[in-house]
């Protein structure tokens, strides 16, 4: 009978979460869920002197934005726990002991100056210094192969310095197969003597890996690229502890939007994107690293192009929601090359999103963004987002597209004005107030007929009404259907907000629901809702001249 599916996503908190990690977690996760199996997360803390306050935090706070949780970990035992590698410390001891008994490993007091002093001897001679069976029994090198037992217990009494390495087998060849690249064979006279374990008790990353894979019960263990030249030690100690292996699978690295060398941090500085899923402050420098969820994406569009950088679902479809990615995923549609990443995909996936959301999902999004606009109406906001969504790609694009439904323009774009104020606009301006308070404010359509009506009667052109009246809503030559923009913050807000049927009264449903708008400076003074837009308008207009 097969064991239950385990995988594990196993991070150091050095720093913020880079999408690469993401990627990682991800794909550990969608295999575990297509094979009703357990995610398990853990914190390898070993690395002490990198250790970075608040980056475990950083790290499990992008997991739940991204919406890919754990099933084990910190805070959610499941019986395999501490799930913190600094919590395990006392295990790993054990077993070290257990390999230095069966001669798998030795113990090696070389000085950090001595070991350099072969490195620059090495490279004098052209060569690079390995610490392995070919210099490790030479005796410039000081370990338990060359000392005596005795020796070896004196320096530990007397508190040297050492380490435990690995010992590397001469002159055979490692078989090992990985889910993503296939057979692979090591020559193990090209593997150097790893350090496993150091004289402050904590173990390295190769031999806490191990461990603590074997000791979780973790079937497969899913991680990038950088991690397969260890491939082959951590098989060597499956064997040497005479452990089952668990299967092995390694994604692809994520590249340069120009597809040479590995994404990083400083890429995205450079061209404006972001690489992290959640905000960063770094604690020494106090810099502010951009991120997805403050620049406006999805977190279903960040999983979503993630998914695809590495892995193709062999389909034409692009656009997935995380069921449905758990459906198709399959370890074998993973690439063995590396995957470009191209900031202008991630920003089209964002925007299959944005068309997919409804306006309302929307509204606490925006508001939360723009917290300014709490005090009003969320159906009045949604009836904004209706009118503009189709032309945002980020959830911060909204509010540059809409500013002028709440705010009236302060300032006019120089150029606009200069462009569309002519010496009769004034007169035109004028004459369109009249129509406009006379017209039918019922709907859009009936605005827009009433004063198109109005300038084909007047042979004026088009361009001398509609472009200073734009100009007058919105501050600039831009925005959604003017009429759209002048019925909304006239009328569409009380009707929205109708009580008990008085929509059809608007004197006293205006007198009604006056109370309630008091908030809303476009509505302060309000006695009737008859063309309530000019209250903005009027003012706007006449302001231009």
């Amino acid at each position: 009978m097969n064991n239950p599916i385990r995988v594990r996503f196993a991070p150091s908190p050095t720093g913020p979460l880079h999408i690469g990690g993401m990627r990682t977690a991800l794909f550990n996760y969608l295999f575990a869920k297509k094979n009703n199996g357990t995610f398990v997360l853990r914190i390898e803390d070993t690395d002490q002197k990198r250790f970075v306050k608040g980056a475990e935090n950083y790290i499990t706070d992008s997991l739940k934005w991204c919406n890919i949780p754990y099933d084990e970990g910190p805070g959610k035992e499941g019986g395999f726990g501490p799930y913190r590698q600094s919590q395990r410390k006392h295990l790993y001891k054990k077993y070290v002991d257990q390999l230095l008994k069966s001669n798998n490993a030795y113990y090696a007091f070389d000085s950090a100056e001595s070991l350099d002093n072969e490195r620059r001897k090495h490279e004098e001679k052209g060569k690079t210094f390995i610490y392995n069976w070919h210099n490790r029994t030479k005796g410039r090198l000081t370990n338990s192969l060359v000392l005596s037992e005795k020796e070896v217990q004196d320096k530990i009494a007397n508190g040297d310095d050492y380490v435990v390495r690995f010992l590397a087998p001469k002159g055979e060849t490692v078989e090992l197969s990985d889910m993503v690249r296939g057979k692979i064979r090591i020559d193990t006279n090209t593997l150097d003597d790893k350090v496993l374990f150091k004289s402050d008790g904590m173990p390295t990353y190769h031999l806490a890996n191990v461990v603590d894979d074997y000791l979780m019960k973790i079937t497969h263990v899913i991680r990038g690229e950088e991690w397969l030249p260890s491939l082959a030690l951590h098989k060597l100690l499956y064997k040497a502890f005479e452990w089952g292996a668990p299967k092995f699978a390694h994604l692809p690295l994520i590249l340069k939007p120009a597809g040479k060398g590995k994404l990083s941090k400083r890429d995205g500085d450079k061209l404006g994107f972001p690489v992290f899923p959640l905000s960063w402050k770094d604690p020494v420098t106090g810099d502010v690293s951009k991120s997805y969820k403050e620049d406006g994406y999805f977190s279903g569009a960040v999983i979503n192009f993630l998914a695809l950088l590495g892995w193709n679902p062999g389909s034409e479809q692009e656009v997935f929601d995380l069921d449905s990615l758990i459906r198709v995923f399959d370890l074998k549609k993973v690439n063995k090359a590396g995957a470009r990443f191209d900031p202008d995909k991630t920003k089209w996936f964002n925007q299959q999103y944005m068309q997919k959301t409804s306006a309302k999902d929307l509204v606490s999004l925006f508001i939360n963004d723009n917290p300014e606009l709490s005090s009003i109406d969320t159906g009045y906001v949604e009836l904004v987002i209706k009118q503009v969504k189709e032309r945002a790609t980020l959830t911060s694009d909204l509010w540059g597209l809409s500013h002028y439904f709440f705010v009236a323009p302060s300032d006019y774009a120089e150029g606009a004005l200069k462009k569309v104020w002519k010496p009769n606009s004034k007169e035109l301006m004028t004459q369109l107030i009249r129509v406009l308070e006379t017209g039918d404010d019922s709907s859009a359509k009936g605005l827009q007929d009433g004063v198109k009506n109005w300038i084909t009667k007047s042979e004026v052109g088009f361009g001398r009404v509609m472009m200073p009246l734009r100009v007058a809503l919105v501050g600039a030559l831009e925005g959604v259907d003017v009429f759209d923009i002048i019925f909304l913050i006239g009328n569409l807000l009380l009707v929205w907000h109708s009580i008990n049927g008085l929509q059809n009264n608007p004197n006293v449903f205006a007198s009604c629901i006056l109370s309630y708008l008091h908030n809303h400076v476009f509505y302060l003074g309000i006695k009737s809702c008859r063309n309530l837009y000019l209250l903005l308008l009027k003012p706007q207009l006449l302001a231009l001249y």
